[in-house]
């Protein structure tokens, strides 16, 4: 080996060495950076005439795809099932527990106890006002729940648009990253850096829609939904939907009274099996403001109008004139199954019997059609409302069964249906997060093991000082054929 040629071989040893300790302190610093894949230095040996050495290719990033995809996609199952369960938990903070005296079951029972002191002392017009008062509570906590779920139900449709919004930024980041990827690619330049942002880009858009990553030419990649949806191909896709200030029971995307999902102008099912985009964030919201906020709304709604016929019933009341409302009303008028829709927002007491609003405690006594105080020891009606409110029957709508119950158990059925809702949430996300966190540690094993870095980091000092030592030898070898 030639003089020139050993000095070729070390100067190409020392630039690759220098290239390498860059890499592995990059590595070092970036064990714990969001996104960061693995670096590693490509190299080849070189061979020209006499000449050898090596030549630093380029700087590979080293990610497994096919973990890397099973982890966004357990990533938009968390998230899906977060979104979902924290409707069904406020929805059961709201109704309440049994034990708890402002919650539905509590109320109803605090109103029969209410109609079983008072019909034991007629007279005693405080037994009427608790009883009149008890009512009121009822009707108040029906119409709660009933605001609460609208008021779920906006905020998800608010919430859709804030995220849909989302979706479009960050796909226009990736279609602009994938440009940058594929220009630096053909330029020969490094592009670690930029799959590290689009990765990260891509992460977060994992949890509002489901993704699959598909490799395109010069580092693009390509972005599907596992439901068909293509969100990136070369252009990024544009999701379209228009907020509603308020979503009020009636208004249902069936009805056409709320906003769907389009995706490129093509309108697709935001929710469900058949959706698309099912499985994150996005769909979760439609799903709360569609599916779940409706079916809570039906089933409030069957159990205020069970409990306004129960009321209403022809010869419970025999002052009460045909066309007049019963103890409990539809904002004050007769109740008509036909507008049984939102029914649970507008229950109100008969202000006949209401002092506040003009009534007179006494004909929940008498009558809510009679003209004069009647017998005061006389608790024979106030005997008939507590056995209307106690008596079994099947609800005339709503979907708790058909089994005949008190509108106590029929509250009670409503509540345990919603803590089982929550106890099945919860166990879908304890499988799905135990799941993300053992991709998340695949992942992290696949990443930056700072122990391999450090030995790898003292093999490019080895490297770097034999070669330093070669020129050295070189230049002495050189300064001693000049002296002769």
């Amino acid at each position: 080996m030639s003089i020139s040629s050993a000095l070729s071989n070390a100067v190409s040893g020392l630039n690759a060495s220098a290239r390498a300790a860059g890499v592995v302190s990059s590595n070092l610093a970036n064990a714990l950076t969001p996104g960061y894949g693995l670096r590693a230095l490509e190299q080849v040996s070189q061979s020209s005439g006499n000449r050898g050495g090596v030549s630093v290719v380029g700087i590979t990033r080293n990610v497994d795809q096919a973990i890397l995809g099973d982890r966004r996609l357990s990533d938009a199952q968390v998230a899906n099932g977060e979104t979902r369960a924290e409707f069904v938990a406020q929805l059961e903070r709201i109704v309440g527990h049994p034990d708890e005296g402002s919650s539905l079951s509590a109320r109803i029972a605090a109103f029969d106890a209410s109609l079983v002191a008072a019909a034991s002392k007629p007279e005693a017009t405080e037994w009427l006002q608790a009883a009149v008062l008890r009512a009121g509570e009822l009707a108040d906590t029906l119409n709660a729940i009933s605001a609460e779920i609208q008021t779920r139900r906006t905020n998800a449709d608010s919430d859709i648009e804030l995220t849909v919004n989302a979706v479009n930024t960050t796909l226009s980041q990736i279609q602009s990253l994938n440009a940058q990827i594929t220009t630096a690619a053909k330029g020969g330049n490094s592009i670690a850096a930029l799959q590290d942002q689009r990765q990260l880009a891509i992460d977060q858009l994992a949890q509002y829609v489901p993704v699959r990553q598909v490799p395109r030419d010069n580092g693009a990649v390509a972005l599907f939904t596992p439901g068909g949806a293509i969100l990136l191909d070369g252009s990024a896709a544009t999701l379209d939907f228009a907020a509603t200030n308020i979503v009020a029971p009636h208004m249902t995307l069936g009805a056409g009274l709320v906003s769907g999902l389009t995706i490129n102008g093509i309108s697709v099912p935001p929710s469900g099996p058949n959706s698309p985009i099912a499985g994150g964030r996005l769909s979760a919201l439609f799903e709360i403001r569609d599916e779940l906020g409706v079916d809570a709304n039906t089933q409030v709604d069957a159990l205020a109008r069970d409990l306004i016929e129960r009321f209403q019933a022809t010869g419970l009341d025999a002052t009460r004139a045909p066309g007049d409302p019963g103890l409990f009303t539809d904002g004050g008028a007769l109740f008509d199954p036909v507008n049984e829709v939102g029914i649970a927002g507008r229950i109100a007491v008969n202000s006949a019997v209401d002092p506040e609003n003009g009534g007179d405690l006494w004909k929940l006594r008498d009558g809510l059609g009679a003209a004069t105080p009647g017998p005061a020891g006389n608790g024979a009606l106030l005997q008939d409302w507590q056995q209307a409110l106690a008596q079994s029957g099947s609800l005339a709508s709503g979907n708790l069964g058909v089994t005949s119950r008190s509108l106590a158990g029929h509250s009670a059925s409503f509540t345990s249906r919603i803590g089982q809702d929550r106890l099945t949430l919860e166990q879908d996300i304890s499988f799905a997060a135990a799941r993300q966190s053992e991709l998340v540690s695949l992942e992290l094993q696949n990443g930056v093991d700072t122990d391999a870095e450090m030995q790898r980091l003292l093999l490019v000092e080895q490297s770097y000082a034999a070669n330093a030592r070669m020129i050295q030898t070189i230049d002495e070898m050189m300064q001693a054929l000049l002296r002769i």
